[in-house]
């Protein structure tokens, strides 16, 4: 089976979503920090257990309101990344109200939330933080070290792979 599947990027201003998928698709990170205007797509094909799939990932501007967002960037998508900065606490402090509407928008797309940047933090203070407000999450990474960044996309491909 080879399939293609949209996934999106979303997120606050500066919470690497540029950097996870720069790290996932070429295997590179940079320090230089660069604004995404409108979107940027890369694709990436991956196999699980020899089925392939082709991730089309549509990295969307930040913004602090996903009320805000263009629906053309969300509509069409099979998945949506959320992502979060460890380091910052202010880009996970709305997430309820931004997950609240993406679900009444879209219920039918699957979300994983992942904190990226751990490598800034304490990981024990951040999991005590983020439990203390109740937020689940799927995946703490770091685009910098590469920590968990494979697992997570190679995990979301194997979800579509088993809703497709």
């Amino acid at each position: 089976m080879s399939v293609s599947k949209k996934v999106v990027l979303l997120g606050h201003f500066g919470v690497g979503k540029s950097s996870l998928l720069r790290r996932f698709v070429e295997n590179t990170f940079s320090e230089n920090y660069t604004v995404t205007i409108g979107v940027h797509i890369m694709k990436k094909e991956v196999i699980v257990e020899g089925d392939r799939i082709t991730l089309v990932i549509w990295d969307v501007e930040g913004t602090d309101d996903f009320t805000k967002y263009r629906p053309s960037y969300l509509m069409g998508a099979s998945s949506f990344i959320y992502v979060f900065d460890a380091s910052r606490p202010v880009t996970y402090s709305d997430i309820k109200y931004n997950l609240d509407h993406l679900n009444e928008k879209f219920p039918e797309v699957s979300v994983h939330i992942i904190g990226n940047k751990v490598d800034l933090v304490d990981s024990d203070e951040l999991l005590e933080e983020l439990r203390s407000k109740d937020i689940q999450h799927s995946y703490l990474s770091s685009a910098k070290t590469g920590e968990n960044v494979e697992l997570l996309f190679k995990n979301v491909a194997a979800q579509l792979l088993e809703d497709a």
